[in-house]
């Protein structure tokens, strides 16, 4: 039976310490990475990433957690609505342009970027192994807005 405790109790360390130091698409080690992915749009999807810093003069770890992830997730916010407004709609206008001369298409859009689909949350943690910031991954599909909407997207 101690034996068998023993190999659970090593089992679960090895998953947490590998799980430390694990390497994702934005973070490795723990770290934001140096070179990542810029925003990328397409002709379905725009897809951006939200990057924010913790208050280390928290006192725990879930407050560092909550209030980095909810400025990252403004941060993708901000830029969905930048590259959302340079999209080109058939006739040549874009939907910034849309959403100036029509308030039903200004609303539609607001609430879009505001229920984009998040993707992926990863915090990241400093040398002491604390939550010192958030990485958050969200996308719109521009298709299924369009139709919302009811505009065609340029080709």
């Amino acid at each position: 039976m101690r034996k068998i405790m023993g190999l659970a109790l090593v089992a679960v360390m090895a998953v947490f310490l590998m799980g430390c130091a694990t390497s994702t698409e934005h973070t490795k080690g723990g770290k934001a990475k140096d070179v990542m992915m810029n925003e990328q749009i397409d002709k379905k999807i725009i897809e951006v990433r939200g990057m924010a810093a913790a208050d280390l003069n928290m006192e725990n770890e879930m407050q560092r957690k909550a209030t980095s992830e909810q400025a990252a997730i403004v941060d993708a916010q901000y830029k969905l609505t930048t590259m959302l407004k340079g999209v080109k709609l058939e006739g040549g206008n874009t939907i910034e342009k849309a959403m100036l001369t029509d308030s039903v298409i200004a609303a539609t859009v607001n609430a879009e970027i505001k229920g984009a689909e998040i993707v992926s949350t990863e915090w990241t943690r400093n040398k002491e192994a604390e939550i010192d910031g958030c990485i958050v991954v969200m996308r719109i599909d521009l298709n299924g807005l369009a139709k919302r909407v009811g505009f065609k997207l340029a080709q």
